[in-house]
């Protein structure tokens, strides 16, 4: 869910940061202790040496480009997004709008087996790279998760991934492709001062953990505080970014943070993201671990599945954070 502006955006503040860069083959309890530290500053962070090979980065990116560069009534056959499939401008059912076109895709074999005859000229080809991607991407995610946990001295590690793991997730894989945009200067613009179109609007992810890849085009930019983005640079590797997801947040009772992001088309060269959206089951139920929940104080959000939450945040356009409606009211840890 985006909230996106159909006109140009000039960027009020923009303030350098680097986010963090994590080695997955450092010391292992080093690297859980960072990975926690990213998530409650920054909510966004970047891992190298994550284990997933070249080759499998490389298919499924061939497969995508391979997509996008498709004339438009080819790829209007994978579509209308209904939410899955291809799409294009129109994000989601709530009109919202952006500079860009999508393929978006259930993450099970059956689904990625049939969607794929509408995708490509190779379904096979293009199942095995998406099959392969996904298995080792939901590795990865498992792999941060079960770190954080560690570190957060969870006694059940696995009780974030596992929720991911789960036969029935809901998890998602999101290909999306920003067209070129050069920005029109009538003479009476300072070159200092850019209009950015938006690609994709402002918004947090609600699912549990985000892992995302890039052709190394800038365009991702992130707000830690009201009013100010933060343009997040590409990596020049294999890197992935990983954001932390509204139901992470929840439960780690806002320890962590699920941070307001969008994507801005600002390039002479298109680009190219490939988004992996850790979920649970529709029916899990997800609340704060006890454990932590600090002395005297109640949780900040009352239980919920992740079908309600879905049901009611998808339904909605909203700017402000969707987890504000599953607030505690009057300290009622029933949220009664």
């Amino acid at each position: 869910m985006v909230v996106a502006s159909p006109t140009p955006i000039r960027i009020e503040k923009i303030r350098d940061i680097e986010l963090p860069i994590i080695d997955l083959l450092a010391e292992r309890s080093q690297v859980s202790k960072l990975l926690v530290k990213a998530c409650e500053e920054f909510g966004f962070f970047k891992v190298i040496n994550h284990g997933i090979s070249d080759d499998t980065i490389k298919k499924m990116e061939e497969e995508s480009f391979q997509f996008f560069t498709k004339p438009a009534l080819e790829k209007q056959q994978a579509g209308p997004a209904d939410p899955y499939g291809y799409g294009s401008k129109n994000i989601g059912f709530n009109g919202d709008i952006g500079e860009v076109e999508y393929l978006l895709l259930r993450t099970d074999s059956l689904s990625i087996s049939h969607k794929s005859k509408t995708i490509s000229s190779d379904p096979n080809k293009f199942s095995f790279a998406v099959k392969g991607y996904l298995e080792s991407i939901k590795n990865l995610a498992c792999e941060i998760l079960d770190l954080t946990a560690e570190s957060l001295l969870i006694p059940e590690t696995s009780v974030f991934s596992r929720l991911i793991r789960d036969v029935d997730s809901d998890s998602l894989l999101r290909l999306n492709h920003y067209p070129p945009f050069n920005p029109k200067n009538d003479g009476d613009t300072p070159a200092t001062s850019f209009h950015h179109q938006i690609g994709f609007g402002e918004h947090t992810d609600p699912q549990i953990l985000t892992i995302l890849r890039s052709n190394c085009i800038e365009g991702l930019q992130i707000s830690l505080e009201e009013g100010v983005w933060v343009p997040v640079s590409p990596h020049p590797n294999t890197a992935f970014c990983v954001n932390v997801g509204d139901l992470l947040q929840a439960m780690t009772n806002g320890r962590f943070l699920s941070v307001r992001h969008r994507a801005v088309v600002n390039s002479y060269m298109s680009r190219m993201s490939i988004a992996y959206f850790g979920a649970p089951s529709p029916r899990a139920r997800i609340s704060c671990l006890p454990n932590l929940v600090a002395t005297q104080k109640l949780p900040l959000y009352r239980s919920f599945t992740w079908a309600e939450f879905k049901r009611t945040t998808y339904s909605q356009q909203l700017k402000e954070s969707r987890l504000d409606l599953f607030k505690m009211i009057n300290d009622d840890p029933n949220g009664e």
